[in-house]
């Protein structure tokens, strides 16, 4: 079952928790966000160390993200409570019109501040996040409206100060948060199917045609007695897709400003061309085209390979 329940996410973009609280994450900034373009593939030389192709030119697939630079519109504070941290304080650092619409409604428990940060000291909050907002007009996604979301920020609380002190009024850019070879997680809302059965929903198998009722059910509602309910476990029709899911440990080929070295010729299916700074991906990622994807550094990574080395990146078309 691994995820239950299985309804439909709660936004079309998904969140990062707060949950692990200070001194957790690593310095700096932990997390950007891009919109996903679609997929090519590339030449590479194998640099892995025991590989059979070492040293060998392979054919990789590899997504693209497009990262246009984010906008900090807010800092959020977090103080630790008896249940882990809690909101604290809520500071509104923008006030535009474009974004009043789609600012996050104030968290239960904080208090909203239009004061600067100047005031906040370090030894005032446990954790603290930044609220940013994303700039599409910028990327080839052809949309206006701005998503907002929180990024944690990682470190001591004198590095988090610090951060805050450099970035405010800055625009951030994925260079600075990541660099070629890095590992990161993918955090996405997966593509919507509807209302499906069980056998396309869990995989179960086509019972024979001479079974009774159904061919496309479970076999076994559970026993007889007992429990006297049917458990969850049973596979049942219901929602499938449009979840949110965190894949782990994918790793960055390229990271460019150069946007002519990725388009495809005759643009990218349902996208169109890339217009800002973008990342290349080994391997496929969650998530439709145009929509935002969130990545952040890695949470469980043991055994990282070397960057292979980038010979060519495909730009045929990809129209048919």
């Amino acid at each position: 079952m691994q995820y239950w329940p299985r309804k439909r996410a709660t936004r079309i973009y998904p969140h990062l928790s707060m949950k692990k609280g200070a001194g957790v994450l690593p310095a700096g900034l932990y997390a950007f966000a891009g919109y996903k373009v679609g997929m090519t593939h590339a030449l590479v030389i194998d640099t892995r160390k025991h590989s059979t192709t070492k040293g060998e030119e392979i054919t990789l697939p590899v997504t693209v993200l497009e990262c246009p630079p984010l906008k900090i519109v807010g800092v959020r504070t977090y103080n630790q409570g008896p249940y882990g941290i809690m909101p604290a304080k809520d500071i509104v650092l923008i006030t535009d019109k474009h974004l009043t619409r789609v600012l996050p409604p104030r968290k239960a428990g904080t208090t909203s501040s239009t004061s600067t940060l100047s005031s906040l000291t370090s030894s005032e909050f446990t954790a603290i996040s930044i609220i940013v907002a994303t700039q599409p007009h910028l990327a080839g996604i052809g949309k206006k409206t701005p998503e907002i979301f929180e990024i944690p920020l990682g470190g001591t609380s004198d590095e988090k100060k610090t951060f805050l002190d450099q970035h405010i009024g800055k625009d951030l850019t994925i260079q600075g948060a990541f660099k070629d070879g890095d590992y990161l997680d993918i955090h996405a809302v997966s593509k919507g199917k509807g209302f499906q059965g069980p056998v396309k929903r869990f995989g179960v198998s086509l019972r024979s045609h001479k079974s009774e009722k159904t061919k496309r059910g479970p076999g076994s509602l559970g026993p007889w007695s007992g429990q006297q309910h049917i458990m969850y476990r049973v596979a049942h029709a219901g929602q499938m897709g449009f979840h949110q899911r965190t894949e782990y440990n994918k790793q960055i080929l390229k990271i460019s400003t150069t946007p002519d070295e990725i388009n495809a010729k005759g643009g990218f299916l349902q996208y169109g061309n890339v217009k800002s700074s973008y990342i290349l991906l080994k391997g496929s990622i969650t998530g439709a085209r145009k929509r935002l994807i969130i990545i952040s550094k890695p949470v469980r990574l043991a055994h990282p390979n070397p960057l292979p080395t980038l010979t060519h990146i495909s730009l045929a078309s990809k129209q048919g």
